[in-house]
């Protein structure tokens, strides 16, 4: 089986290759490299699915619809897609906001319309996001909550790729599955997150900054567990005629961000030198899945609490934090 993966150098798409490769699927893998963070982890993650059969790698934008096009002309083969390539970050959206509707959404509808005209595919999963959900109040969320009241523009570009996509499955019977994904983390994470940037802080003994008094709730998830929903997702196509899905996909447990600091201070041996500050309008205070829905289909359960997963992050990062300073040195 081919599968085109776009986002394929970004955290979750490369451990998504990753996995899609040890179960023998060939990956035809995009992503565009963009700076929003360091080029040089997305780098490094490539170099590792590079050195795997069965993994190809082009460097696309997915808003360049000429490109992509004349990409999968010349795998015809693909019989699925995985859809993460996005830019990410909800804060950045007030910075940046042209780079979420080129990438968020006009690469959203260039894959809706290759998708269209792949004969052999059958399931197109994309990610979606938690931050749909906005200012809803009601917990845990749920895929029938309304969202329709956005805090962000990335929240507002995630909800317009739900919506093309329920057009697309009603004219075209495209068979689709939407995951809105909630706080994934994990090795080979991404460095504009909370705690990976914490922990670099912490570790350099830097300050951090914490907002809204360190009661923000995060429903945080290990980065294993989103992968075994993604593929158990993947691998159900809805039947024929069926609407395009949409699903959670998260831990289905809400944390305090202090827990997550009070983690990484064990596991870094120092104490975190904290900066309060007020929460941005972007965020949200509290984020909780419901995942009823995911697990029904698949039997998704996850299984890496908070406290096993950030270990297993650290031991990660002191690698990588060796790694980038004997780079560096090199370099020098």
């Amino acid at each position: 089986m081919t599968v085109l993966l776009t986002g394929a150098a970004g955290f979750i798409g490369y451990h998504v290759a990753e996995a899609l490769l040890a179960r023998g699927e060939r990956v035809v893998g995009v992503d565009d490299l963009n700076p929003y963070y360091d080029v040089g982890l997305k780098e490094a993650r490539l170099a590792r699915l590079l050195a795997r059969d069965g993994f190809t790698f082009r460097r696309l934008d997915i808003a360049d619809r000429v490109a992509i096009a004349d990409l999968v002309a010349a795998f015809p083969a693909i019989s699925r897609i995985v859809h993460l390539a996005a830019q990410a970050g909800v804060r950045h959206s007030l910075v940046d906001p042209y780079a979420y509707v080129s990438a968020n959404v006009m690469g959203h509808l260039v894959i809706l319309e290759i998708a269209r005209r792949l004969s052999r595919l059958d399931h197109l999963v994309y990610a979606s996001s938690s931050s749909v959900y906005g200012a809803n109040q009601a917990l845990p969320f749920t895929e029938s909550d309304r969202v329709d009241q956005p805090t962000s523009l990335y929240a507002a570009t995630k909800r317009a790729d739900e919506l093309m996509s329920a057009a697309y499955g009603h004219l075209f019977g495209l068979p689709q599955s939407g995951l809105r994904f909630f706080t994934v983390y994990g090795p080979w994470g991404r460095p504009d997150m909370a705690y990976f940037a914490f922990a670099e802080a912490i570790a350099a003994g830097e300050p951090i900054t914490v907002y809204g008094d360190g009661r923000l709730k995060r429903d945080f998830t290990y980065i294993d567990d989103i992968v075994a929903g993604v593929l158990g997702c993947l691998d159900r196509p809805p039947p024929a005629g069926a609407p395009p899905r949409l699903f959670n996909i998260g831990n289905h447990r809400s944390e305090a961000v202090t827990r997550l600091i009070a983690l990484l201070e064990a596991g870094l041996g120092r104490r975190a030198i904290i900066r309060l500050a007020p929460t941005p309008r972007a965020d949200v205070a509290e984020t909780f899945a419901a995942i009823d829905a995911l697990a029904a289909l698949t039997g998704y359960a996850p299984k890496t609490p908070l406290d096993e997963g950030i270990p297993r992050f650290l031991a990660w990062f002191r690698d990588w934090q060796t790694t980038r300073k004997k780079n560096r040195t090199k370099g020098s």
